[in-house]
């Protein structure tokens, strides 16, 4: 016990529950941004795709390259780059609020593509069928489209929580705050190994959470 007790000797309890909140905010944040945002580009993405309702090249090829390009920059060179935009729209490029616009438009892209691939999993005979019945194309989209897709955008909504998590730890290293702060300021740059071990215990159990929870999401949907 007595050896337990001083291999956490460096922990301070308060801090680390400070810092296990600012990383929910900060997952909590983006993603609600994320997938307000991430939806209806991935529907437009689907749309405008080719063999589809409102098919059109140009503008799918457009949103493919932006979406292609912000997905393949590295997070924590978006986090460098966006320094200048988000002390614009925030007022800061530090703690909780400067970290939610680079965390939005790192994983809104990736959502996207996402929700374009759960919805070219819907049945296409449902969409015909409903076309057949008169319904128009913000019908299909409302009452077919992404009721049938749901179990998918619920899973994509998981898969995007879980790299949050990774990405509210990475933005630590700009001072975003939160266990990925901790861990880098005490863990790495102090050597306190403790920290280290706590921060990446919690993050895990995170993560554990956010999946168990989207797990059970998806088999309540896939049932109705």
């Amino acid at each position: 016990m007595e050896v337990l007790m001083s291999f956490f000797s460096n922990i301070d309890w308060y801090e680390i529950w400070l810092a296990t909140g600012d990383t929910l905010l900060m997952l909590s944040g983006s993603l609600l941004f994320t997938v307000l945002l991430g939806l209806p580009l991935g529907v437009l993405l689907f749309l405008c795709s080719p063999r589809q309702l409102l098919e059109a090249k140009g503008v799918y090829a457009l949103l493919s390259l932006v979406v292609n390009i912000l997905r393949s920059l590295p997070f924590i060179i978006l986090l460098i780059v966006m320094i200048p935009f988000t002390v614009l729209i925030t007022g800061t490029s530090l703690g909780v609020a400067g970290a939610i616009p680079p965390l939005v438009v790192g994983a809104t892209p990736f959502f996207a593509r996402l929700v374009e691939t759960a919805l070219r999993e819907v049945d296409r005979g449902i969409i015909e069928a409903t076309q057949a019945m008169g319904a128009t194309t913000r019908q299909i989209i409302i009452n077919a489209l992404l009721p049938e897709a749901r179990p998918g955008i619920f899973a994509a909504i998981t898969v995007t929580a879980i790299t949050l998590v990774s990405y509210t730890a990475m933005a630590g290293v700009v001072g975003a705050g939160g266990l990925g702060d901790l861990a880098i300021r005490f863990g790495y740059q102090r050597f306190q190994t403790d920290v280290m071990v706590v921060t990446v215990v919690l993050l895990l159990m995170l993560v554990q959470v956010l999946q168990t929870v989207g797990d059970k999401l998806v088999v309540h949907f896939s049932r109705k």
